[in-house]
């Protein structure tokens, strides 16, 4: 067995803990050509192996590093793990290859998909989705060595022309929504074909990444469609809220509320228990997020208010809200909303998902600071936040503008305009 390389800032769990956080990783060399590395990240580190050989590069993810949770060889991996597990995908890596037939697209889209589901990604059946509906029909077949940029335009223009899709039994003809006259269909399939491409991109990145093609030259020049996702986000304005609010009936009513206090989304509010409600710090808790993270909301005054009241007298373990005892489930909310909105003269009818852009946008209007605004819905940062809320600010930054002090290198005017003067 080949002996351990030391490094000083990566041997142990407390050296590891000193390094900052960032993208790159962080390498050492264990053969040439051969190097192990370790990323660090907001939730803990990972361990990398890299291979160059011939001009090629190749890099693949080895697993969790022993960050958090004590070594035990699969979901966490100590320094000298992660090194035998290096060498021994180098030793893969390096055998001479077998024979096999060309390498297509069906092929590295197989080989991503298993990667994505080994990383435990939660939007797996979304990529999966589009990959079946979009990318397999049209180009599973091709050899991705052949693979030129026009013949990618052509798929990814031809997926923004065609009509949205409806859900369909497997065996009938593919069903369509008509969208004439509709001035933001061509916009929502552009939006729609940018997405199926990033897809495509990630599974051959993932192919050139591990050595099955030289190059990736043909779909790094196919660029997406340009301001196709600036979109003009959909909120209700204070009484369209009161209107909904009260069309709802009960239990539908309770969640709206939520939603509409905290910004949390259906699935997060669904998954809420009494005991997630923290009368002391004003707060509530959202524990499995999209993103994977836990956070804690901070409520307004009003939404302390609803909190207390909601809560009052339950049992902590106690669905938050629920539809007569029954957990609200995936699309209960949809038909009742659509109902809630027809009584309250709301058209077209909002998703539940307007909801949570509603909290935003309202937040942002009344001069609330956009980090406090983007933490409270989960974002790292404040870029998703100036995306689709910033120009709601302009009146904010009017203000202060307005109000900052005078340089005082003014002087005062000798010229009256006349009245009416152009």
């Amino acid at each position: 067995m080949a002996r351990t390389v030391r490094n000083p800032k990566l041997d142990t769990r407390s050296a590891r803990a000193k390094l900052a956080m960032r993208d790159s990783p962080y390498w050492v060399s264990l053969a040439p050509g051969c190097a192990l590395g370790y990323r660090k990240g907001p939730k803990g580190g990972v361990w990398l192996a890299k291979l160059v050989r011939d001009k090629l590069r190749q890099q693949t993810t080895l697993g969790p590093a022993d960050d958090a949770f004590d070594p035990d060889g699969k979901l966490a991996i100590n320094y000298s793990e992660a090194q035998v597990k290096a060498r021994d995908w180098f030793a893969r890596k390096t055998r001479p290859a077998k024979p096999t037939g060309p390498y297509t697209v069906r092929d590295a889209v197989t080989d991503y998909l298993d990667w994505f589901r080994a990383t435990g990604r939660k939007s797996i059946k979304e990529t999966e989705a589009s990959v079946k509906a979009f990318i397999l029909p049209q180009l599973g077949n091709d050899e991705v060595l052949s693979l030129a940029a026009a013949r990618l335009r052509k798929w990814h223009t031809e997926i923004a022309a065609a009509p949205p899709r409806l859900r369909t039994k497997l065996g009938n003809t593919q069903k369509t929504r008509d969208t004439n006259g509709d001035p933001e269909a061509l916009r929502r399939r552009r939006a729609t074909a940018n997405r199926i491409l990033t897809v495509l991109k990630a599974a051959l990145n993932h192919a050139w990444r591990e050595g099955k093609v030289p190059s990736d030259d043909a779909w790094r020049r196919v660029a997406p469609f340009r301001e196709a996702d600036a979109a003009r986000v959909r909120y209700l304005d204070r009484n369209e809220c009161r209107r909904l609010v009260n069309a709802s009936a009960e239990p539908l009513r309770t969640i709206v509320r939520g939603a509409l206090l905290t910004g949390a989304r259906y699935s997060e509010l669904a998954r809420m228990h009494v005991t997630d409600f923290n009368r002391d710090s004003g707060t509530v808790l959202v524990r499995t997020s999209k993103a994977g993270k836990v956070r804690h909301i901070e409520l307004t005054a009003e939404g302390l208010e609803f909190f207390n009241e909601t809560t009052a007298g339950r049992a902590g373990n106690e669905a938050l809200f629920n539809r007569d005892g029954t957990p609200w489930g995936k699309s209960h909310q949809q038909r009742p909303l659509v109902e809630a909105c027809r009584a309250a003269k709301i058209s077209p009818a909002v998703s539940f998902h307007t909801l949570r852009h509603t909290y935003a946008s309202l937040m942002v209007m009344d001069a609330v600071p956009l980090m406090v605004v983007a933490r409270n819905l989960g974002h790292a940062d404040t870029r998703m936040v100036e995306k689709h809320y910033g120009h709601l600010a302009t009146s904010y930054v009017r203000e202060a503008i307005r109000a900052a002090k005078p340089l005082g290198i003014g002087q005062a005017a000798k010229v009256v305009p006349i009245a009416g003067a152009r």
